[in-house]
C-alpha cells in the first residue's frame, strides 16, 4: 500500500449482462487532495464511485481506501467517508437539525448540527425543513450531511448538477473549504469549467477507460499546440490567410459563435508569425491563451462534453 494514498484503484472492472461499463481502471488519489473523474453521460463515473464506496460490488480488481478494502472492509470504511449522491430523499416531516441529528447517530463521532450548518451559512436555517430550501441549499445541505460523522475521505458526485452559476460557484468554495480542513475529495462532474477550478489531478475517463490522468495544467501541456488564439475576421477569411495560418498549426472554425476561428500554435514564436499574418486583416475579437481542458478533452475523447445528467449504470443495463 502507498502511505501517501487515500484510495488506491487496481485494475477495476465491472460488467452488466455484455455490457463492459469499467474496463479495467487504476489510478490513485493522494491524501488532502481534489481528484476529480472527468468523462460523458454513462462514462463510468458514477459506478466508479460506488465501488468505491461499498455501494457496489466490482465484477474483479480492487478498490481500497484509507488501506481498507472496500469490499471485505465496508463497515470500517463507511465510519470514515462522507457520500453525496447525484440526488438525495430526506425525510420531509424533519427539520434540517433533526435530519443531521439522526445521521450523526448512525456514527460513534460525528460534528453538531450547527457547526455543520455554519461551514454554509446556513446555521441560522436549523429549524427549517428541506423542502423550504431552494436548488442550490438543498444541495449545500446534501454535502453538508456527506460531513456529519467528520470523515477523512469525501466523495461529491455531480455536486453541482441543476444549480445557476452563482449557486455552483457557492458549492466550489464549499469544496475547497472542505480540502482547507485536511480532507480529501473525489468529485465526478462534466462541467469542464468546475474540474479546472476545483481539482488538483484528473482521470479523463471514456467508455469505461481512463484515457489520462494528471493535473490539469500538464494534460494541457501535453497538448502538440498548446497556445491558442481565437479571432473573428469581420469579412470572410480569405482563402490564401487559411492556407498560411492553416500551415503555422491547426485552424478550426469555432463551435460557439458563427464565423470565428482558433488556431492552435506550438509556442509563442508560431504565435508572433500568425499575428503578423492577421495584422492586415480586419478583425471584431481577438484573444490569445493557452489551451484549455476542453480542448484536451476534444483531442483524447473525438467529442465535446454535454451537460445533461449521466445514466446510472444499473439502469442503462436494463
Amino acid at each position: 500500500m502507498n502511505k501517501g494514498a487515500a484510495i488506491e484503484v487496481e485494475d477495476l472492472v465491472k460488467v452488466y449482462g455484455d455490457r463492459r461499463v469499467l474496463k479495467g481502471i487504476s489510478f490513485q488519489v493522494h491524501k488532502n487532495e481534489v481528484f476529480g473523474l472527468l468523462g460523458e453521460n454513462g462514462a463510468g463515473k458514477t459506478t466508479t464511485l460506488e465501488i468505491i464506496e461499498g455501494l457496489r460490488k466490482a465484477t474483479s480488481g480492487s478498490a481500497r481506501v484509507l488501506g481498507m478494502d472496500s469490499r471485505n472492509d465496508l463497515d470500517r470504511i463507511k465510519e470514515r467517508i462522507g457520500v453525496q449522491l447525484q440526488s438525495s430523499a430526506y425525510f420531509e416531516q424533519l427539520t434540517l437539525g433533526e435530519i443531521l441529528d439522526l445521521f450523526r447517530s448512525f456514527y460513534r463521532k460525528g460534528l453538531e448540527p450547527r457547526e455543520l450548518l455554519s461551514m454554509v451559512g446556513m446555521e441560522d436555517r436549523v429549524h427549517m425543513r428541506v423542502s423550504q430550501l431552494s436548488g442550490g441549499m438543498k444541495q449545500r445541505f446534501s454535502i453538508v450531511a456527506a460531513l456529519v460523522n467528520d470523515p477523512e475521505v469525501v466523495f461529491l458526485d455531480e455536486p453541482t448538477t441543476g444549480l445557476d452559476p452563482v449557486a455552483r460557484r457557492n458549492l466550489w468554495e464549499l469544496v475547497r473549504s472542505i480540502k482547507e480542513r485536511g480532507k480529501t475529495v473525489v468529485l465526478t462532474s462534466h462541467y469542464l469549467e468546475e474540474v479546472e477550478a476545483l481539482c488538483e489531478r484528473v482521470a479523463i475517463i471514456k467508455e469505461g477507460e481512463i484515457l489520462a490522468l494528471d493535473t490539469v495544467a500538464n494534460l494541457v501541456l501535453q497538448q502538440e499546440n498548446p497556445v491558442r488564439l481565437d479571432f473573428l475576421p469581420r469579412e470572410a477569411l480569405p482563402g490564401e490567410a487559411v492556407s498560411r495560418l492553416s500551415s503555422m498549426g491547426m485552424l478550426k472554425e469555432s463551435h460557439g459563435r458563427a464565423g470565428e476561428y482558433t488556431l492552435f500554435l506550438k509556442d509563442l514564436a508560431a504565435l508572433k508569425a500568425a499575428l503578423r499574418e492577421l495584422e492586415p486583416l480586419e478583425l471584431d475579437r481577438m484573444a490569445v491563451s493557452t489551451a484549455n481542458l476542453e480542448d484536451v478533452f476534444v483531442r483524447l475523447t473525438g467529442s465535446r462534453i454535454t451537460g445533461e445528467e449521466e445514466v446510472p449504470a444499473w439502469r442503462a443495463a436494463r
